[in-house]
């Protein structure tokens, strides 16, 4: 099971520009790691959707996550997203390898960058196959202390 990886820039552009109880959460797929970017997106300043070489989405269905909750209880902010299932149909998507989670409400910076799933290798789905990216109910996506 891929792991989930924070983006060092979110943490700022979480207390600064976000609100992920309403903002709209995306995944962008990718078959370049982190630190084959020309920018790394993982460094700090670099936490952009524009520094990440992207695959085409022509075949595949909608990218746009559901949150579920977005709260903290004893200090503990927790983010919890609906299960995602994307189906590729026309043809194939991918390969990939990289999932990352981008808020796209946020204008400043734009398009700014959560986290990532590496899934160990590449991906590619088959006209008519289906990707599921399974958030933790139990745990959320992510944690901030």
């Amino acid at each position: 099971m891929a792991v989930f990886q924070k983006i060092n820039d979110f943490v700022e552009n979480a207390v600064e520009n976000m609100n992920l109880d309403s903002d709209q959460v995306v995944v962008a797929f990718s078959n370049t790691a982190p630190g084959g970017e020309a920018n790394d997106p993982t460094a700090d300043g670099n936490g952009v959707l524009a520094n990440v070489t992207e695959i085409d989405y022509t075949n595949l269905s909608s990218r746009d996550i559901t949150t579920v909750a977005s709260g903290q209880t004893g200090g503990v902010y927790k983010l919890e997203l609906q299960d995602l299932t994307v189906t590729s149909s026309g043809g194939a998507t991918g390969p990939f390898r990289y999932i990352y989670l981008y808020n796209d409400t946020v204008t400043s910076p734009a398009d700014a960058l959560i986290g990532y799933y590496d899934y160990g290798s590449s991906i590619t789905l088959n006209d008519g196959d289906s990707f599921t990216l399974d958030f933790s109910a139990a745990n959320g996506v992510l944690q901030i202390t």
